[in-house]
């Protein structure tokens, strides 16, 4: 009787396991992807570790340090929203998941602010003072770092779309405890976010 309600209510068809089995797939793609820059750095930096070991030294410990914090923290305040849902706490669910996702545009500030300093000293792919002042070594591991790292950063932005979609489902009601798949989604690739850059930090950073 219970479950005729509900499709009354929602005759749009709710599949909550399609929805999630959609996402671990999604994740599983993207984990590939990563698995396989990971490996093409390991190969690169074997072959060079000394050049590695140089060109780390320009990068700003600190802002990497800084943001893999804010990071772990924007993962407790989502796992914290999906919580907040169950309990039917719609306002906390909405500021939490509102905090994570000003965590993310901070994280990307950050990352513009490292990169704007990279241009000023002129390193970026391909640049004149790459070619004439670095070793072979040196321009691969900031190729690798421009592309991961920018290749993070486009995950952190497409993250922070569906916590937009999330917020604006929980705000109209239709995420809600009954049809939580929306909000337990973006935490899901939110996560998925977090552990690439916990990976990608001290690979880049912490090197030296």
């Amino acid at each position: 009787m219970e479950e005729h309600v509900h499709h009354v209510e929602h005759p749009d068809m709710y599949d909550p396991e399609s929805s999630k089995i959609g996402m671990w797939l999604f994740i599983f793609t993207e984990l590939l992807l990563f698995g396989g820059l990971f490996l093409v750095y390991s190969v690169y930096r074997f072959m060079n570790p000394d050049a590695f070991h140089m060109a780390a030294v320009e990068l700003n410990t600190t802002i990497g340090a800084f943001n893999t914090v804010i990071l772990l923290v924007s993962s407790m305040t989502i796992a914290m929203s999906t919580s907040a849902l169950q309990k039917g706490q719609k306002n906390l669910t909405i500021g939490l998941v509102v905090i994570t996702f000003l965590i993310g545009i901070g994280f990307l500030v950050n990352k513009w602010f490292e990169w704007g300093v990279k241009f000023d000293h002129g390193i970026w792919p391909g640049s004149e003072h790459m070619i004439e002042n670095m070793s072979q070594g040196e321009i691969l591991f900031f190729g690798l770092y421009f592309v991961m790292t920018g290749l993070h950063a486009l995950h952190i932005i497409v993250g922070l779309v569906i916590m937009g979609f999330a917020i604006r489902g929980v705000s109209n009601g239709k995420v809600n405890p009954d049809r939580p798949s929306m909000l337990e989604n973006a935490g899901l690739y939110w996560h998925l976010v977090d552990l690439i850059w916990i990976f990608l930090f001290p690979l880049f950073y912490l090197i030296t």
